[in-house]
């Protein structure tokens, strides 16, 4: 089967053929990075460039780590830096960065359907790492892969995603995704955190943690943005975690080998206890392996598509 998109923009819009194309193609990436030698040349002497207008770590480094292994010339550009700053607009940015002939685009924005526009403007595949409150398709697909490969399969299991849903584009990503290949979704929040519609989506909603955990297969807890929040959307951290941050007590209402999972940067003793972020049942960690390998699979499935390069 050959890969019918040019950009991976987001999840919604892939078909579930498309999303088991690529978690198929991750979970060969994964062998890859667990050799002592990981230097491929599937894509020698193609050119990805990563495009970060918002802060990012792990992201970022994933995405660098994944073109190296893979044997492309990777190139970080740091927007703080460019000139963006003085006042360069997205679209003179797209045309500046396409006559340099790059082979893949790797974009994050602050602005929802930012990601979109850029693809509309260059010649090459744009993969989304993240648009606003939109997107995030990389990290729903890794988390994906990191339950496959733990409890064997998605379909009939049921996944509870607690915390700042409102804001969240791993959230959005996850429910289009679980949805499609057969998952229950719960969503577990304060009102204040919920966004309006949700339930359209395909979820069941919760607003006490403990009905919401109930003999859930996966605990997905969600980043609190307050650097998305023009408001006080909590009445104080404390609150928070008290009723919303995932501790061994209200662990105990799902089952007793449900997941950990979190999408990083973990705010330990607001979301999530420390012990439980580090217990047996968390597959953090491995949650950040898989995130190599998806964008692997990801990069090498567009950058290798037919009609996807002259």
């Amino acid at each position: 089967m050959s890969f019918p998109h040019r950009h991976l923009l987001g999840i919604k819009g892939l078909s579930e053929p498309d999303i088991l194309y690529l978690l198929d193609r991750a979970d060969e990436a994964v062998q890859i990075s667990r050799r002592r030698d990981k230097k491929t040349s599937t894509l020698r002497g193609l050119t990805q460039i990563n495009l970060f207008f918002e802060a990012s770590t792990r992201t970022q480094a994933s995405f660098e780590l994944a073109g190296k292994r893979l044997g492309a010339d990777v190139m970080n550009m740091s927007v703080a830096n460019s000139s963006v700053k003085k006042g360069e607009t997205l679209i003179d940015t797209a045309m500046t960065l396409n006559a340099m002939h790059p082979d893949v685009l790797v974009v994050r924005h602050s602005s929802a359907g930012a990601v979109a526009l850029l693809a509309q403007k260059v010649g090459c595949p744009v993969i989304n790492a993240g648009d606003g409150a939109h997107e995030h398709p990389t990290q729903a697909l890794l988390d994906a892969l990191t339950i496959r490969r733990t409890k064997g399969r998605i379909a009939r299991l049921t996944v509870a995603i607690c915390g700042d849903v409102l804001h969240s584009r791993v959230a959005r990503s996850n429910i289009i995704l679980l949805n499609q290949l057969g998952a229950r979704v719960r969503v577990i929040a304060p009102s204040t955190l919920l966004p309006s519609g949700i339930a359209d989506m395909g979820v069941e909603v919760f607003q006490n943690m403990e009905d919401g955990l109930r003999d859930a297969d996966v605990v997905m807890m969600l980043r609190l943005q307050r650097e998305r929040m023009a408001g006080s959307f909590v009445p104080s951290i404390r609150e928070y975690f008290r009723y919303y941050g995932l501790d061994a007590q209200k662990l105990r209402a799902a089952k007793a080998d449900a997941l950990v999972m979190h999408p990083g940067p973990m705010n330990r003793g607001v979301e999530i206890a420390s012990d439980i972020a580090d217990g047996p049942q968390s597959v953090i960690e491995m949650q950040v392996e898989m995130g190599v390998a998806v964008r692997m699979a990801v990069m090498e499935t567009l950058m290798l598509s037919e009609g996807n390069h002259p």
